[in-house]
């Protein structure tokens, strides 16, 4: 008796495409292609091993979640963390929750350029567009954190442009977003990626440009000579600063070189000489050291014998560290190419998992062998750890958003992700509740917005934990708010 065996060959998908997956989550496409909401259709068993599919209507919907988190991270962070100094920004080094979201924002940044410029017809006309938009976010920084508006519990508006603070966060996304872009457009290769050689030979150009960013800033931060300085002391901080610093000028003693800590590093040095002490933010997180605080990690008055640099002004989002925070946006677009390039969801889980630990413990090992970590400084060590994390947080929301599809419990977080400009204007810079202050009874106190804070502390009879319910509902406010955006079809972008 003889029998037959029928073989059937098993379709293997290959390692990496050549023909890029079309998904997209970049502005320039976010009037033609929305995501979708609907997540009725049974999921298989093996979806993360089946090819991803190529409909031209696809989104990375976890990216929206990842920005919408990190949105709501940074409101969380930066409105009670006065009341819980442990998740707020570390005095100088270590890290915190609040260490996270300048890191989160540069890496969705690299993922979403990656979508974007995955094919440039036209790289005159896309560099066109890139310096437009850098020079607009940059302005648009400028006017949120110049000190033109002066934020919750303030009435007043206006900055004497002798005083301008010509950095901070959307500026140092913008300069994160152009190199990130100008890389993207003018430093890839065009030959066809179909095994992982191609891949690197496509990319390498780009790498070894961040490679040299990287070189730039270790070179300056440790080689640069740091002489002493002075700085003036201002009318405001004067007031309750003990005698020995009421005089007109402070000297900060220095003179040394490879110096991390607050007065004497390269960073702080080459923002006083290019951008002007006058123009730095004059109220840096290291007041709240121990050496400068009495409340440590919170700010608090000077204890005795105090330095004399505690008040001295240092911009977080400097120059130099700026370079180095650049660097992250081009992690973002190895995460990015990783999803043009591979055609399953498991290849893409596998590839940002090992990559994800990699930097992390990257960053850890240079922590062990003794460059600290500092997110004032953004120190090498910083930028592997955050980046790390950052890649591990979107590989988990994809796992669950993108692979799964449980996509209702993080709905709030995608709308948000959609409209982050538009709430971190309005909620992170605080023009909202500051318009909303303007309207009072009888007293400038007795507004809405401190109203509502001070009875969520009468209920829960804690200060602490009825500022925690009020931002949380602030969230949740903003949440809505963008999801009302979204149902009208309207998306602010620049």
């Amino acid at each position: 008796m003889s029998s037959s065996v029928t073989i059937v060959a098993e379709e293997r998908i290959p390692l990496l495409q050549s023909n890029p997956c079309r998904i997209s989550n970049g502005e320039e496409d976010e009037e033609e292609i929305m995501p979708s909401f609907s997540s009725s259709s049974p999921i298989e068993p093996d979806v993360a091993n089946k090819p991803i599919s190529s409909d031209p209507n696809q989104r990375l919907v976890s990216l929206d979640v990842f920005r919408g988190l990190t949105v709501a991270l940074m409101i969380l962070v930066d409105d009670a963390g006065g009341a819980f100094p442990s998740i707020n920004h570390s005095p100088w080094f270590g890290v915190t929750l609040a260490d996270f979201v300048m890191p989160f924002f540069l890496f969705g940044v690299g993922v979403s350029v990656s979508l974007v410029f995955k094919r440039t017809t036209n790289k005159n006309t896309a560099t066109k567009k890139v310096i437009m938009r850098t020079i607009k976010l940059f302005l648009l920084g400028l006017v949120l954190q110049g000190g033109y508006f002066h934020g919750r519990n303030h009435l007043t508006y206006g900055v004497d442009i002798d005083h301008i603070r010509w950095l901070g966060v959307l500026q140092r996304i913008s300069i994160g977003y152009f190199l990130a872009a100008m890389s993207e457009i003018w430093l890839v290769d065009n030959g066809l990626v179909d095994s992982a050689v191609s891949f690197v030979k496509k990319y390498i150009i780009q790498w070894m440009f961040a490679i040299s960013l990287c070189c730039l800033y270790l070179g300056l931060l440790y080689g640069l000579y740091v002489p002493n300085w002075e700085f003036e002391i201002s009318s405001t901080n004067s007031i309750s600063s003990p005698p020995n610093y009421r005089s007109g000028t402070q000297l900060v003693n220095c003179n040394v070189r490879s110096s991390l800590e607050p007065p004497c590093n390269a960073v702080g040095l080459i923002d006083r000489v290019l951008l002007g002490e006058k123009h730095l933010y004059q109220r840096p997180v290291y007041r709240r050291t121990k050496e400068c605080s009495v409340n440590s990690p919170d700010y608090g008055p000077l204890p005795q014998n105090s330095p004399g640099w505690c008040f001295a002004p240092f911009d977080p989002e400097g120059i130099l560290s700026s370079l180095m925070a650049a660097v992250t946006c081009y992690f973002g677009l190895h995460y990015g190419h990783i999803v043009v390039y591979t055609k399953s969801h498991t290849q893409r889980l596998l590839f940002w998992s090992a990559s994800s630990l990699s930097v992390l413990l990257a960053g850890y090992l240079m922590e062990m062998l003794g460059m600290p970590v500092s997110k004032p400084l953004y120190t090498l060590s910083y930028m592997c750890i955050t980046t790390g994390a950052s890649g591990l947080v979107l590989t988990m929301i994809y796992y669950i958003v993108d692979v799964k599809q449980f996509r209702r419990p993080t709905l709030l977080f995608q709308w948000m992700g959609m409209n982050a400009l538009i709430v971190y204007a309005l909620a992170a810079c605080e023009l909202f509740p500051a318009a909303i202050q303007g309207f009072y009874w009888r007293s400038p106190e007795n507004n809405l917005v401190n109203g509502t804070e001070s009875l969520l502390q009468l209920v829960f009879q804690s200060k602490r934990w009825g500022t925690l319910v009020f931002v949380l509902l602030e969230i949740i406010f903003w949440c809505l708010v963008a999801g009302y955006l979204h149902l009208k079809g309207i998306y602010f972008k620049l």
